[in-house]
């Protein structure tokens, strides 16, 4: 056994390391579980016992320093890779940014703004109003009392509360009457929302939706301009080849009552705004004098509106939180 053999190999065999996978092969080859070293030292059993002093002395030693020399070019290794990574990386700041992923509106969201800023420009006011309504806001103020046949129109969602009767607004209407009790005409106002029906859902129809409802009062206000507001409003929407009539209907809080339909690329015509001059109960209700005020409601449909606008065929792709529907907006 040649230790003065073994020191010069380890000696000359570290000198060739460059990276830390020939560090580690280097430690398996000398101080692993078969490495050179551990074997020189397991033999030391078959010498005499000088020569085991003597032998057993000298690889000891050479395996401290071996450890130790390993241990030190390992932080140098690593520091030097390191460095070289860092260098790897270095920021070219010429170069093009990465570009962040931003998300985007939703369709009902965008037919909104947009029916918003077209009724801004025309002076209309936004207000809001509570999702969870009276009893009395939703129905009895607006001349729908407790055993007037219309109620079955609206199919509610009621609340367990007492001693009030809650529900969830079937409508945007209660904003009339929440509105006029605070304020003085002349005003013109929008109240966008959404409302929520008891209803079986298909393709048209949802138990929840957005409206947006209109209320104008003046001295001086007529059907003919309702008219003229409702046909600036989808030609700035739509453009100016829409298409639209106005037929006569019923709505208890209105006297005359009238829809506006809005004819599809198809031909068939869609309901999209239920209308009407307000009735003057609505408003003794807030106590106006009805001979002295003239003013007309309206609620638009904005999902029927975003229906038409996109050409979707189904209400329920606007819930479905499907992105292959949402992304394409």
């Amino acid at each position: 056994m040649d230790v003065k053999e073994l020191k010069k190999q380890t000696i000359d065999n570290l000198a060739k390391i460059k990276n830390l996978v020939d560090l580690e092969q280097y430690r398996i080859k000398y101080l692993g579980r078969k490495g050179e070293i551990t074997s020189v030292l397991r033999s030391l059993k078959d010498l005499s016992l000088p020569k085991r002093k003597k032998i057993g002395q000298e690889v000891n030693e050479l395996k401290k320093k071996i450890e130790l020399k390993i241990a030190n070019l390992k932080i140098q290794l690593i520091d030097e890779e390191t460095r070289k990574k860092e260098k790897e990386r270095k920021i070219d700041i010429t170069a093009p940014g990465t570009k962040i992923a931003h998300g985007h509106l939703h369709p009902l969201t965008l037919i909104m703004r947009k029916i918003e800023d077209i009724f801004q420009a025309m002076g209309f006011r936004i207000v809001e109003g509570p999702d969870i309504e009276t009893e009395y806001y939703n129905f009895d103020a607006l001349n729908i009392p407790q055993d007037h046949p219309a109620r079955d129109a609206w199919n509610t969602f009621w609340l367990k509360s007492k001693p009030e009767k809650l529900l969830l607004r079937t409508h945007t209407s209660p904003m009339q009457i929440r509105f006029m009790e605070k304020n003085n005409p002349p005003f013109r106002i929008i109240v966008p929302g959404e409302v929520f029906r008891y209803e079986a859902t298909d393709a048209s129809h949802f138990y929840n939706f957005y409206q947006l409802e209109g209320l104008m009062v003046d001295k001086r206000v007529s059907v003919a301009n309702f008219k003229a507001i409702i046909e600036e409003f989808l030609k700035k929407l739509f453009g100016v080849d829409v298409e639209m009539r106005i037929r006569p209907s019923y709505f208890p809080f209105v006297e005359p009552g009238f829809e506006v339909d809005m004819k599809y690329p198809n031909g068939e015509w869609l309901e999209i705004i239920g209308a009407g001059m307000v009735h003057p109960n609505v408003f003794k209700a807030v106590g106006y004098v009805p001979s002295n005020w003239q003013g007309f409601a309206f609620g638009i449909g904005i999902d029927r509106i975003a229906m038409l606008k996109y050409k979707i065929n189904d209400i329920r792709l606007l819930y479905s939180g499907d992105l292959r529907f949402i992304n394409q907006f």
